[in-house]
């Protein structure tokens, strides 16, 4: 599986919005994206989160069910 860094930012005044959503649905991600890890900056308002898939198109369907409250960015990463 590859690794990916996906960097969230969330939507001016939308912190509240998406830890509410978070806890009454989970990070909603389609079958075939997996979590691995997170951390948010010091002012929590940017998320980093490491994910892995064999599909890299599984991303346009997280992002979109996520795209009222954060804007997103995915690099992928190579293991050191």
């Amino acid at each position: 599986m590859k690794q990916y860094m996906v960097v969230e930012n969330f939507r001016d005044g939308c912190y509240d919005a998406v830890y509410d959503r978070f806890k009454t649905s989970g990070r909603m991600l389609p079958d075939g994206l997996n979590y691995l890890n997170s951390w948010s900056n010091e002012n929590k308002n940017i998320c980093f989160q490491l994910m892995e898939s064999r599909d890299e198109a599984l991303f346009k369907i997280w992002f979109q069910r996520w795209s009222d409250l954060v804007e997103f960015d995915v690099y992928p990463v190579d293991g050191s």
